[in-house]
């Protein structure tokens, strides 16, 4: 059987003598050899159908770092027998581009198919992205763009149009068992003439610190094995958690997932679930975020879902971000951690968020822009009674000071939890039913 990862044995070594990291010499070049992905290149899979015909369309493969993009276009490549010309969109520009372009169309009038990969696509601007179209529009070049960002956002749509998007998913503990395998068991590329062993519970831990990124595991496998002694090394989990890195949380600032762990912080907040509102946050902290960042997100948590149901939640945001300003990290973690509890476990409400959006909808997009009545003026009036709240008996004394013209409005409903509960009885209880009432945008206060 052939060898993982690398379409060529000479390209183990590189250019200055030294062995290749164990995870460039073990990529397959044999879609048989491929692990996972049986939707896309399984047995009459999209993906295999097309190598059989020798037709391979244009793709956007998409997917986490680690999941075998590079590979799987590589191993497309090798298949079809068609030149293989990669190209960075990190460190590439429109000349890299049209250069690989025209050896290409060298290549086509020769007979010889050309496949361009672009890794990272998502980083070229538009400028760079059009450069690539008419060669793939004439079929000079079957591209093949990389990238870790969602296409429907990075990538131009006419590219994108011309390409078929796959979505590639991290590789699943059984498969990433396979890998390993693999890589310890050969004696050309792999640890095989070395005689490492790993253990089941050095295995175990191994895979869950690489988050089904093949080449955190593979790499981590091979510094393991350096780590240990010569001759029959075992490797114990000890050693694979001494030497995991804080790379094996995969969390990118630049990314889409900054956004995605955002989400999934504040989503577990408003759900009511602590221990996940922690562990995103813990994740966020571990691989580096701002701190400030998360804290932002539990003062916007406080104030748009908790709410009135316990003001006192906005209260508690606040201060554990004034904490973290006056403590830094990793103090700050721990009034952060109180104040996701706090967050997470209190009741919900957003009707202040809606009381304000209908307010400012009735003045911005209905136009009901009235004057101030006399009485709520500057110099006073008589033609509403003013009364004075601290005269009242209890020193509460709620009345409708809205214009003449939006009186018996509502645009603060309360809900019937926590504080807000009290709010209700309180409030409404003394303007009357009425009042207690949302506004129709559709309806005048006088319609009824």
């Amino acid at each position: 059987m052939t060898d993982l990862f690398d379409p060529e044995p000479h390209e183990s070594h590189d250019a200055g003598g030294g062995a290749a990291p164990l995870a460039e010499r073990m990529r397959p070049h044999r879609l048989d050899d491929v692990l996972g992905h049986a939707e896309l290149v399984g047995e009459g899979a999209m993906l295999r159908r097309a190598v059989a015909r020798g037709a391979l369309p244009s793709l956007l493969l998409f997917g986490p770092p680690g999941c075998g993009k590079t590979t799987l276009a590589r191993v497309l490549a090798h298949e079809i027998d068609a030149e293989f010309r990669e190209v960075s969109a990190v460190t590439s520009g429109v000349r890299d581009l049209r250069a690989a372009i025209d050896e290409a169309a060298r290549h086509q009038r020769r007979g010889r198919k050309t496949v361009l990969f672009i890794d990272e696509i998502h980083r070229f601007n538009k400028a760079q992205q059009d450069a690539i179209l008419p060669a793939v529009e004439r079929g000079t070049v079957t591209l093949i763009g990389a990238t870790t960002e969602n296409p429907s956002f990075e990538v131009n749509a006419p590219l994108r149009s011309r390409c078929h998007v796959v979505r590639l998913t991290p590789m699943a503990a059984a498969e990433m068992r396979v890998l390993l395998d693999r890589a310890l068991h050969d004696e050309e590329r792999g640890l095989g003439a070395r005689a490492v062993e790993l253990p089941d519970d050095a295995r175990d831990e191994l895979i869950r610190r690489s988050n089904g990124d093949a080449r955190i595991a593979l790499n981590l496998l091979e510094m393991c094995a350096n780590a240990s002694s010569e001759g029959h090394a075992v490797i114990d989990a000890s050693t694979v958690r001494a030497l995991a890195r804080e790379n094996t949380v995969l969390y990118d600032k630049a990314s889409g997932r900054h956004y995605d762990h955002a989400s999934a912080f504040q989503k577990s907040l408003r759900g009511s679930d602590p221990d996940a509102a922690l562990y995103w946050l813990a994740k966020m902290l571990v691989a580096g975020e701002d701190p400030r960042f998360a804290a932002r997100r539990l003062l916007v948590t406080a104030a748009e879902d908790v709410g009135l149901a316990d003001p006192q939640a906005l209260v508690v945001a606040t201060a554990a971000f004034h904490a973290l300003e006056f403590l830094g990290m990793p103090e700050a973690r721990i009034p952060l951690a109180e104040a996701t509890i706090y967050v997470a476990t209190a009741p919900k409400s957003a009707s202040a968020i809606r009381a304000i959006d209908r307010a400012m909808a009735a003045v911005r997009d209905r136009g009901e822009s009235f004057e101030v009545p006399p009485s709520l003026r500057m110099s006073g009036g008589a033609t509403r009674e003013y009364r004075d709240p601290h005269e009242a008996p209890g020193h509460f004394a709620p009345h409708d000071y809205l214009p003449d013209e939006l009186r018996g409005t509502s645009f603060y409903v309360p809900g019937e939890l926590g504080a807000e509960g009290e709010i209700a009885r309180r409030v409404f209880g003394a303007l009357g039913r009425g009042r207690h009432r949302e506004r129709d945008p559709g309806r005048r206060p006088d319609a009824d």
